[in-house]
Formats: C-alpha cells, structure tokens, sequence
C-alpha cells in the first residue's frame, strides 16, 4: 500500500508541477516519491485513514451491489417453485435460510428456526439448498429435493430428521430416513439424477454468489442479509423489521 501511495503522489505532484508554465526545475519521480515517503513516515495516521476510507468505500459498493441483487433476485429468492417452503405458505413475512445437511451451525440455528415459527403463524420460511461442503452435502441435498419434489407433504419431517442426524449426512443416509418414512427409495434415487434436481441446486448458488454468500447457515428477510447463525433474536429484530419497520412490533 505505501509503493502504491508513492506511485500516485508521484503522479500527482510530478504532474502539477510540469503544468507550471514558468516551471524552471521539474522534480524528478525519485525526488516526489522521497517527499511522499518522509511525509507519510511523519504522518503514518494518512495510512490508517486511507485505508479506513478505502474500507468504507469497498463495503458501501457491496451494499449497493447487494441491494440491487436483492431486487433482481426476489423471485427467485422467495417465490421459486422449486424451493421448499415451511411455516406458515401465506404468511405475511418471509425468511429466506441458505443450508447445508452438513453445518453444524445449521444443525443448532434449526431451534432458533422453530421457536420463530412457533411464536409466529405468520412467517414463511423458504429452504434454499445451498451445499457447500462438499460431495456428501451435494447428495444429501439430491435427496432432500427429491422428497421435497415428488413427496412435498413429508418434507417437514424429513428435513428435520435429516439436520437432527449424527455425523455426516449423505446420499445413504437420507435415503435411509426417507425409507423409514416409507418415501419409495426407487423412485428418489432416480429423481436425483434428473436435471430438474440440478437446477435447483445452481440457482441456490447463483443467487448466492450474488448476494455475496459464502457460508451457511445465511438468511434474507425483506431487505436485510444476515451472515452465519446470528440467533433467534437477531433474526427476531430482522422479522419485525420487515413487518412493521420496527425492531419490535
């Protein structure tokens, strides 16, 4: 950061002073860049607030670039046919989670998720599968929109009996739990396959490479992004927010 500093004072200064139409003497870019350098040696605080500024700037462009995301992408974030949809399907408020079978955040963020849905009839919940953690994820994730696909009225069991398992979730495992539900396994594991399953597995992560996501659990409520397992309560303000424009309504 300081070379580049140099660099540009040198521009800068080597630039005004050649535009002096009287200039006898113009400092070469080794005499600009010795004066930059003792003056930011002398003033290293230029650095700090540079560098705080440069921070600002880069997180407000995010923000921007997160909002109009936002707008681009609400269909598909709220109203897509392929993703499942828990709580109440009419509420008045909806809550977006980006998951994986395999977070461990995810696992424990579940009973924050159903004490929102408990206390409020009116949220609606959409599950958007977003497997980052690796092959066992991706096939954990196969089977969950395959249930979610062919046999929506058991996905709320299998979704919660799948993130309450011990150790790893995979293609076995879910295909397991959705036998123990008496969820034909032919017909699921052939579902998999199917490019419909693919493409609901693309536009999570579409829509989250846009909204800068890169971990789960993540949430959206109307216009708020949250990143990693804030908690009930955060999660609660975010709600109201979105309802009344209050933090509590």
């Amino acid at each position: 950061m300081l070379r580049n500093l140099l660099a540009a004072g040198a521009v800068v200064v080597a630039g005004l002073a050649a535009t002096g139409a009287q200039a006898q003497d113009v400092l070469s870019r080794g005499d600009v860049e010795t004066i930059v350098r003792e003056y930011l040696l002398a003033n290293p605080e230029v650095l700090e607030e540079a560098f705080t500024a440069l921070q600002t700037r880069r997180q407000e462009a995010e923000e921007e670039a997160r909002t109009a995301s936002l707008v681009a992408y609400r269909d598909a974030l709220e109203a897509s046919p392929h993703d499942a949809v828990i709580g109440n399907p009419e509420g008045d408020v909806t809550l977006v989670e980006f998951f994986d079978y395999n977070c461990g955040f995810c696992r424990r963020a579940m009973d924050d998720l159903n004490t929102l849905m408990e206390e409020d009839p009116n949220l609606r919940v959409v599950l958007k599968e977003f497997p980052v953690l690796g092959q066992q994820s991706m096939e954990a994730a196969a089977v969950s929109i395959s249930v979610n696909q062919l046999h929506p009225e058991a996905y709320g069991e299998f979704h919660e009996r799948l993130m309450r398992v011990h150790g790893q979730a995979d293609g076995d495992v879910a295909l397991s739990i959705a036998e123990e539900m008496e969820l034909p396994r032919a017909a699921l594991e052939e579902n998999m396959r199917s490019d419909d399953v693919r493409d609901v597995v693309q536009q999570g992560y579409e829509v989250a490479q846009a909204l800068g996501l890169s971990g789960t659990p993540s949430y959206v409520v109307g216009d708020a992004v949250e990143f990693g397992a804030v908690g009930y309560e955060q999660l609660k303000v975010r709600i109201n927010q979105a309802r009344c424009g209050e933090a509590v309504c």
